[in-house]
């Protein structure tokens, strides 16, 4: 049995997992841009509030292709869930208190808040956060790999609506199952190795060039933060009216103006890779144009914690 603060993490890590913000952009990054060739993937399509995908996938090394169709920023995580608990525990039985407890967040009662979430199951700690895609802005396509074990999962967004609402709670959960037999696929070639770790932040092994890259993402350790969120990694793109400061303070959902539509003003989402494990590793891929970026985890503190990197893409 995990302990209460570790819970809070894992409850703050699960059903706000569903979706993330809103942003139009000129650029869609297609699948195509990024590798020439298709490896086996697994597609997934939101177009307003909901995730169109398979019920059943293979285990193992899983390639997901996430076309964001809709108006707004979202992301998936793919949480694993208990033996014999589902979607409809998630509905019965976490909801209606992540519910109680953002409402009171939002209302200026943090501590009350917080507290409310001690009312959730003690299975609640047994929910592992498996991965999934990063923040992804309207009209563009995540592609994320990531190696899953059998079980019984729930695919969800927690991006907020401008009244304060999660995702999860307007539809964007999914039951999905894996199964035993293994997917065979192998994990991609990376031209970029990333470590993410909470005690040394973000850290990667070489410069940063325009064109394709695919990201190997290591998560060297694992815990959780003042928001009860474990680090993750997400890419952006910033213009040059982007104000680094709004986009550090939007990424901690705790505060009643986080991870709310729409997102903060010259900022645009290009994946990443969601909360998973220490020890575990994930992908994702991308084609960079020249400009200014980001690596930032959705974390309180993240530039004094290092887990916030501007970088450069030159010509």
């Amino acid at each position: 049995m995990k302990s209460n603060f570790l819970l809070l993490t894992i409850i703050c890590s699960t059903l706000f997992f569903s979706c993330k913000s809103d942003k139009k952009t000129e650029t869609t990054f297609e699948y195509e841009e990024v590798i020439e060739e298709k490896p086996n993937y697994i597609e997934i399509t939101t177009k307003s509030m909901e995730f169109f995908a398979p019920d059943t996938i293979p285990s193992g090394w899983n390639t997901f292709k996430y076309n964001n169709q809709s108006n707004e920023t979202h992301f998936f995580l793919l949480d694993k869930y208990p033996a014999g608990k589902t979607v409809e525990n998630a509905i019965t039985d976490i909801a209606p208190v992540f519910e109680e407890g953002m409402d009171l967040i939002n209302e200026g009662k943090p501590e009350e808040g917080f507290a409310a979430f001690g009312k959730l199951p003690a299975w609640f700690g047994e929910i592992v956060f498996s991965g999934g895609s990063g923040l992804i802005a309207p009209k563009h396509t995540a592609i994320t790999t990531v190696n899953l074990k059998p079980g019984y999962y729930i695919m969800e967004c927690y991006v907020k609506m401008p009244n304060g609402k999660f995702h999860t709670l307007m539809g964007m959960a999914k039951p999905l199952v894996v199964t035993e037999q293994d997917s065979g696929n192998e994990p991609p070639s990376p031209t970029v190795n990333i470590i993410l770790s909470g005690e040394d932040g973000i850290t990667y092994d070489k410069g940063i060039t325009k064109g394709k890259q695919i990201f190997s993402v290591f998560v060297k350790d694992q815990k959780p933060h003042e928001n009860f969120i474990w680090h993750d990694i997400n890419l952006v793109k910033l213009s040059e009216s982007a104000s680094e400061e709004a986009l550090e303070k939007w990424m901690d959902w705790s505060d009643p103006k986080g991870l709310i539509t729409p997102v903060p003003s010259g900022v645009t989402f290009l994946g990443g890779v969601n909360d998973m494990p220490a020890g575990s590793k994930g992908y994702f891929y991308a084609n960079l144009e020249p400009g200014k970026y980001a690596f930032i985890s959705e974390v309180p503190n993240s530039k004094e914690k290092r887990l916030f990197k501007i970088f450069e893409v030159i010509n």
